[in-house]
């Protein structure tokens, strides 16, 4: 029997920084994503409460004074997974009947780290999953600590098989297949924004899994980085835009169904259909009958792999 669902991705920029409002506006994006219809929404990469865009500049990742300002302001952002913030968006996803996730800076037990956190929140359920970033992406690792496989399972939604990675996490062959294996049918890539980026690995992790890709961007403006952030000169240089967002939504075929949209907010949409994925996976189906465990296999730690408490 098919199973439908229409499906959102959230283009959006946080209040840089601010928990609390940026929660706020999830929760105003939300409501209405799912008064349009929709019964899954995605947030980009770290939406509580930003991407640390200025591990890019040159000038700031040269000196040691501003990375310890710029360091300060992104650990005073971060959330705990069983804080307010997002105890408040599973009672919205409760009470609108909508499976979510969103991407947030968590807390690290030691004060000194974070991880890109990735919440995935079923409606009956609340969190049923905190995927952290494997690995974070070059400059990154100055302020992100390395995640676990904790997170790296499908989670099932009206009959719906749903999976995600943080940004580069979509380039790991691995992870991939490890929610392949679990019979992924959606796949959420969220990312910080760039569509040099997201559109190229967003059609190829559809065609490659048969599965439909929602691909949920950041997006980050001057206007959006207040002036209190004592980064912000830096950052912006002159520019209007710091990450162009990318959003975008394809079919199991690679064919794209909403977007790419950059240098604004919006939420696209689109309807799935799991008969799709399975019609899609009669030539290939990489974790079934195109799969060779007598050759290769995979095996998956998901174990919480928290530092040890102080």
């Amino acid at each position: 029997m098919p199973r439908t669902l229409k499906v959102a991705a959230v283009q959006a920029a946080p209040v840089f920084l601010d928990a609390g409002a940026t929660t706020d506006k999830a929760l105003g994006l939300l409501r209405e994503a799912a008064g349009a219809g929709a019964a899954l929404v995605a947030f980009p990469e770290v939406f509580i409460a930003g991407y640390p865009s200025w591990l890019r500049v040159p000038s700031i990742a040269t000196d040691d004074t501003l990375l310890k300002a710029g360091h300060v302001a992104y650990l005073d952002s971060a959330i705990a997974a069983t804080g307010p913030e997002i105890a408040a968006i599973a009672k919205a996803a409760r009470e609108l009947g909508v499976f979510v996730y969103i991407g947030f800076v968590e807390k690290n037990g030691s004060g000194g780290s974070v991880y890109a956190a990735l919440a995935a929140i079923h409606p009956d359920r609340g969190v049923v999953g905190v995927h952290r970033k494997l690995k974070p992406t070059f400059h990154e690792r100055l302020i992100w600590s390395d995640g676990d496989g904790n997170g790296l399972t499908v989670h099932d939604w009206n009959g719906v098989r749903l999976g995600a990675l943080n940004c580069y996490e979509n380039w790991l062959p691995l992870a991939r297949h490890a929610l392949y294996a679990e019979g992924e049918q959606v796949h959420v890539a969220t990312w910080p924004g760039d569509l040099d980026v997201t559109q190229p690995i967003s059609q190829f992790v559809a065609m490659e899994g048969r599965v439909y890709v929602i691909s949920a961007s950041g997006l980050l403006r001057a206007g959006d980085i207040p002036d209190r952030f004592p980064l912000r000169a830096q950052v912006v240089d002159g520019r209007d835009v710091i990450n162009d967002g990318g959003s975008m939504i394809v079919d199991p075929g690679g064919a794209i169904l909403a977007g790419p949209v950059t240098g604004e907010e919006c939420i696209l949409y689109a309807d799935i259909d799991t008969e799709r994925v399975m019609a899609e996976r009669l030539k290939l189906d990489p974790a079934g009958h195109y799969s060779r465990n007598d050759v290769l296999r995979l095996a998956v730690n998901r174990s919480r792999l928290d530092p040890p408490p102080g």
